[in-house]
């Protein structure tokens, strides 16, 4: 019986568990054993794993997080690395890798097929910033929780007269932050693909507040920067110039500055609200469970059919089989038309 191996990397994501799932049902009718590998690269390279049974994954997919956990573990960053991967799958008798995670870990993905890997990719972020497919599963869950919060924020500001500036997860796509921000009726939305002018944004707060309106609410990514503001322009903030495996500073802290650039500049009280791994967490929404599974049955038919160096997408309806390289080869950012419609309600 031919073996599939499947691992999770990267940052969790509502919809993990429902992909797992998928991937030995199908597989299991199929005639396939499935490997669940622990902590996404660092399992494959520490040969952590196990024969997951359908009793582990009955029930999984109402969950969020992953039952195999997760790592940022770049094998091409450590000497020898892509090459002990390539000799445990062998150890480990795998005829595919599924490998379910965003550009990081899809982009490890497509560098093991270009070594003559058999891979198969499934898209997962929650920014929404996975080229080659309409969706990925995680955005959705993402961006109901911001809304939620952005609704409960509303009667905070409201009741004290403040200003809360709300960041919202998106490193480099500011999809979470515009669609959560149209949702939840930010009065300003400010995102990583146009860099914002604070002299803009205290004109607009002023003007709300001349026709009487005495709090606000600004959704803010956390890689959005400002084009104006002194020791700040143009880059984003970081919570620490320290790097992942793959390269990533860590964000975070621009809602602190932005915050205090609106206070200083209009004496509006002004908070700010960090939603961070709130976003990530949870039980995923029926959409991202129904795209998940249908992730996850895809990427073992592409498996049986001999397909490899692929990513499951969506395009429309269909979920279809993308070349690798075109999901990795470029960040998706937010459609500004979106956001055009966006800055029609701000203010």
């Amino acid at each position: 019986m031919k073996k599939i191996g499947i691992l999770t990397g990267g940052g969790d994501c509502p919809g993990l568990n429902a992909v797992i799932r998928a991937v030995f049902r199908r597989a299991e009718q199929l005639g396939y054993k499935v490997i669940g590998i622990k902590d996404g690269w660092k399992g494959l390279m520490d040969l952590d794993y196990e024969t997951l049974t359908r009793a582990q994954v009955s029930g999984i997919h109402l969950f969020g997080g992953t039952i195999l956990g997760t790592s940022r573990t770049n094998p091409f960053k450590k000497e020898g690395g892509a090459e002990l991967v390539a000799a445990n799958m062998k150890k480990m008798g795998l005829y595919a890798l599924i490998a379910v995670g965003g550009d990081d870990t899809l982009g490890v993905c497509d560098k093991l097929a270009k070594m003559g890997l058999n891979t198969v990719g499934v898209p997962k972020t929650i920014d929404n910033d996975l080229s080659a497919t309409d969706v990925t599963f995680g955005y959705d869950t993402a961006v109901s929780i911001a809304t939620e919060c952005i609704d409960r924020l509303h009667t905070t500001a409201e009741s004290h007269h403040r200003t809360l500036v709300v960041e919202i997860m998106g490193r480099h796509a500011g999809w979470i932050t515009c669609a959560a921000g149209i949702a939840g009726g930010a009065d300003m939305i400010l995102v990583p693909e146009e860099p914002f002018n604070i002299l803009e944004v205290c004109d607009i707060l002023k003007k709300r507040a001349a026709r009487g309106k005495r709090f606000n609410i600004v959704a803010v990514s956390e890689g959005a920067s400002f084009s104006d503001a002194p020791g700040v322009e143009g880059s984003m903030v970081l919570q620490t110039a320290e790097k992942d495996a793959f390269g990533n500073v860590r964000l975070g802290g621009i809602a602190n500055i932005l915050a205090n650039e609106i206070e200083q500049r209009l004496g509006f009280e002004t908070r700010a609200v960090i939603l961070g791994h709130l976003q990530r967490g949870g039980t995923p929404t029926a959409f991202d469970r129904i795209l998940a599974t249908r992730f996850g049955v895809k990427a073992v038919d592409c498996v049986h059919e001999g397909r490899f160096d692929v990513m499951v997408a969506l395009h429309g309806t269909k979920i279809v089989p993308v070349p690798l390289e075109e999901a990795v080869g470029k960040t998706k950012t937010l459609d500004m038309d979106m956001y055009e419609t966006a800055k029609i309600f701000f203010g």
